[in-house]
This record gives structure tokens, sequence and C-alpha cells, in this order.
């Protein structure tokens, strides 16, 4: 492993060290913030599992469209994750609809799985990954969610991005592909 490398992966795990510590600095200095016990360790358990995928990918080929493209779909998954948890992607986060997004990053990682990991396969899991991002959108949709304009944007945006950043990952994996990664 070069010094980059090492030093890109002390970064990394640096930067998800304070990201864990954010919380709990912020909850010294307002009462605005109030996390559990439980809400620390549920984003130390995704910090930690968003770096490992991360490392395991880095360890898996050197290639830099198959490492950016798994790069893009934790990060998706991460956030998608998150903001499903912290405040809903639709509606509030007590919505019944966002238990899908977790759901949706289980359906890409399954696939990945499947796939053993390889490039190929993984185009094809972020693909389905991305096409199901639209079905949730949909479901939302006909079910009443988008009662107004602005919710029927935001449904439409939010899933939009990040089906997006999945469809750039399966395009980034599909690059791995060609260039037999």
């Amino acid at each position: 492993m070069s010094l980059s490398a090492k030093g890109l992966r002390l970064a990394g795990w640096g930067l998800a060290a304070l990201l864990l510590a954010a919380p709990w600095l912020a909850m010294q200095v307002t009462d605005e913030v109030a996390w559990s016990p439980w809400d620390f360790a549920l984003f130390a358990a995704m910090l930690g599992g968003a770096g490992l995928m991360l490392e395991l990918a880095a360890m898996r080929t050197r290639d830099l469209a198959y490492r950016a493209g798994a790069a893009l779909a934790v990060g998706a998954a991460f956030l998608m994750i998150w903001a499903s948890l912290a405040v809903g992607i639709v509606g509030s986060e007590d919505d019944p609809i966002n238990l899908a997004y977790p759901g949706v990053v289980a359906l890409g990682l399954a696939g990945a799985v499947v796939a053993r990991f390889r490039a190929q396969g993984m185009t094809a899991a972020m693909t389905v990954a991305a096409l199901a991002l639209a079905g949730v959108a949909t479901l939302a949709l006909l079910t009443g969610r988008g009662g107004s304009l602005r919710a029927v944007l935001e449904i439409l945006v939010a899933n939009g991005l990040f089906a997006a950043l999945l469809a750039a990952s399966a395009l980034l994996f599909r690059l791995a592909v060609r260039r037999g990664g």
C-alpha cells in the first residue's frame, strides 16, 4: 500500500470520527441537538459500515472507475438511510414509506453479494436499485403523499437525486467492465 493510499484511508476514518463527534460537540453548546446513546450507536454503525464497504472496494481492484462507482453507491446509500431516519424523504420520518429506502439499499447490497462484487453484476445491481427508487417515488405519489405541488416536487427531486447517483454508479461500474476492472 502506498503512502498516499495510507493517507487517504487515515483521512477517511478521521472524517468518520469527526462526523461522529460533531453531534456530541453540538450537544455541548445547544439544546437543539439531543442525541441518545442509540442515535450515536446507529450513526457509528452506519459510518463503520460505509467505511468498511469502501475499504473492501479499494481492496477489490485498483480500477478507479470501480472505486468511484463504489464510492457513489456507498455515499448514496448512506445519505438515503440517514435522511429517511432523520427527517424522512417522504413526509416525516414517521411515514412508513420511508422504510422503503433501507429496503432499496438492501436490494442493491443483495445484488452486489449475488454478483460477488464483480463490476458487471454491480452494474446490474445499481441499475435495479435506481429503478427501485423510481418505484418508491411512484408509490408515494399514487398513495397521495404528494398532496401539494411542493410535496410532489420534493418526492421527485429527492428520489431523482438518489436514483441519479445510483445510475452514475452503474455507469462507472460499466466503464470498469469495459476496462477489465
